[in-house]
């Protein structure tokens, strides 16, 4: 998923933000029970929520752990790149195992987080899939040994 950014920020009420506070805390609290929170009926809550989901503002997704389903090696992969690199991000986003792509300014191009089930499939991912792609010019990858915090709580403006 190619996400565009915006030429200006959006601006949203406090009912708006506090809707998604409530969803960040708990994904699965219920409209009734936000709606409480807020002070909006529970079908007000629902066409906002529907709104800003639709508007790609916000997403409502279930977070796994890796470990507990198997893929016990996570890294981030810096990649220097030539040409244009949008379409080598394009072409990252592409590949199975790939969860996370940026373009970046310093060091490296992109960097892409990938979810392997073990070193083996890590090292064919690089090797087989992400150094033969054109426009990879190096790669330089950053085992995770452990995940210390990883939070989706900001908050809103």
């Amino acid at each position: 998923m190619s996400i565009a950014p915006r030429t200006s920020p959006v601006h949203l009420d406090a009912t708006s933000k506090a809707i998604i506070e409530q969803l960040q805390e708990d994904g699965r609290r219920s409209y009734t029970d936000i709606a409480r929170a807020v002070g909006l009926s529970e079908a007000a809550v629902r066409q906002r929520v529907q709104r800003l989901t639709e508007s790609g503002i916000m997403q409502i997704v279930a977070v796994t752990d890796p470990l507990q389903l198997g893929f016990f090696r996570q890294a981030m992969i810096g990649i220097r790149a030539t040409g244009d690199t949008r379409v080598v991000a394009d072409a990252l986003a592409a590949i199975d195992g790939v969860d996370y792509v940026v373009l970046t300014a310093g060091t490296f191009d992109l960097l892409v987080e990938v979810v392997c089930e073990n070193d083996s499939d890590l090292l064919e991912l690089l090797n087989d899939r992400i150094r033969t792609l054109d426009g990879v010019l190096s790669t330089e990858t950053f085992v995770y040994l452990k995940l210390h915090k990883q939070l989706y709580n900001w908050g809103t403006r």
